[in-house]
C-alpha cells in the first residue's frame, strides 16, 4: 500500500512538473511578441538602475535554479519527486517575478 501511494505522488509530481515548466516557457515565449511590436526607440532608451547591485543576486539565483532544476529533472525524466515540487514552486516564483518585471516594462514602453 505505502509503494502504492509513493508511486501515485511520483505520478502526480512528474505531471505537475511538466505542465507548469511547459506552460512557464511557453508564456516567456508569448511574452516576447508584444516586445517586439513596441516602439523600437522607447526600448532602446529603457535603463534599469538598481541601488544596490546585490538586489540582482536573488533573480539570478531564481533563474540558474530553475535552469539547474528542469535539465536536472528532464535528464532524470521526472523520476525524483523532491526534484519536481522544487521545479515546480522556483518556477512559479520565477514566472511571478518575470511578470512584475514584464508589466512594468510594458508599461514603460507602451504609449
Amino acid at each position: 500500500m505505502q509503494a502504492f501511494i509513493y508511486f501515485r505522488n511520483m505520478i502526480t509530481s512528474r505531471f505537475i512538473a511538466k505542465i507548469i515548466a511547459r506552460l512557464f516557457l511557453l508564456l516567456i515565449l508569448l511574452a516576447i511578441v508584444p516586445l517586439f511590436q513596441a516602439d523600437s526607440t522607447k526600448l532602446h532608451s529603457l535603463y534599469f538602475v538598481a541601488p544596490n547591485k546585490w538586489i540582482l543576486v536573488f533573480p539570478c539565483i531564481l533563474v540558474a535554479g530553475f535552469i539547474i532544476l528542469f535539465v536536472g529533472c528532464t535528464i532524470q525524466k521526472y523520476s525524483k519527486p523532491d526534484w519536481n515540487w522544487l521545479l515546480v514552486i522556483n518556477t512559479l516564483v520565477l514566472a511571478a517575478y518575470f511578470a512584475t518585471t514584464y508589466i512594468r516594462v510594458l508599461q514603460l514602453v507602451k504609449p
